[in-house]
């Protein structure tokens, strides 16, 4: 038995999917639509560096003359976040669906499919702020869909700031859509898997607020950080 894997069916119609997998029926097309993903992930962050996302700093090298060094900036920046995009996608679609896999017995090819809708939402709402950024001709370290903005309204201390900035309404609809999909196929109970789908985000939003927060260029560098 064949089915044809359909990204925005099955992304708006799960139940049909998870009775497909439960039949063991053989998928079709999943992994062209792996590399349609990659693909649009990485060309996103390809534009969002083109267009100058946290790329400020540079702006000093072209003012002050030094136009051959700003545009060997420039192009070293572009690859390092075209790296930085596959990390990120590779990440989220191979670590985390093998740590769900682990924890939850549910087979990897299963949760190799969930973790893909996982990486597009994550994309789009990467992509619905950059429009945005776009729109205003200016952008901020914060996402308009999270309690980012909220934070930095109320509390002055950058880490929390960017903590709660990876708590965003795309979080939360991660954590359903791995509960929905999960549920169907592991032996943990609907409480223990939910508890678990948390703190799995939650540990994700400390450690990247940790990696925002820390002078990473300035050691890369060989400066000294700010005390």
């Amino acid at each position: 038995m064949f089915f044809e894997f359909r990204f925005w069916k099955y992304l708006f119609n799960r139940n049909e999917l998870i009775v497909s997998l439960k039949e063991d029926a053989t998928m079709r097309g999943f992994q062209s639509r792996v590399w349609f993903v990659a693909i649009f992930g990485v060309l996103l962050y390809a534009l969002r560096d083109i267009w100058g996302l946290h790329t400020e700093e540079l702006t000093a090298l072209f003012v002050n003359g030094y136009e051959d060094t700003f545009t060997i900036a420039r192009i070293t920046s572009l690859i390092g976040t075209i790296i930085w995009s596959l990390l990120y996608m590779g990440f989220h679609f191979f670590i985390i669906a093998f740590i769900l896999h682990k924890i939850t017995n549910v087979e990897l090819s299963k949760v190799a499919v969930l973790q893909l809708f996982v990486v597009a939402l994550l994309l789009m709402e990467k992509a619905f702020n950059f429009f945005l950024y776009a729109i205003v001709g200016y952008a901020t370290d914060y996402s308009v869909l999270s309690f980012g903005p909220l934070a930095a309204t109320f509390l002055e201390h950058s880490y929390f700031n960017h903590f709660f900035n990876e708590l965003s309404l795309i979080t939360a609809l991660i954590i359903a859509l791995q509960f929905h999909f999960l549920r169907a196929f592991t032996t943990l109970s609907a409480r223990n898997l939910f508890i678990l789908l948390i703190i799995i985000q939650v540990i994700l939003s400390l450690t990247s607020a940790g990696f925002e927060v820390l002078p990473i260029e300035s050691w890369i560098e060989g400066g000294k950080s700010n005390e």
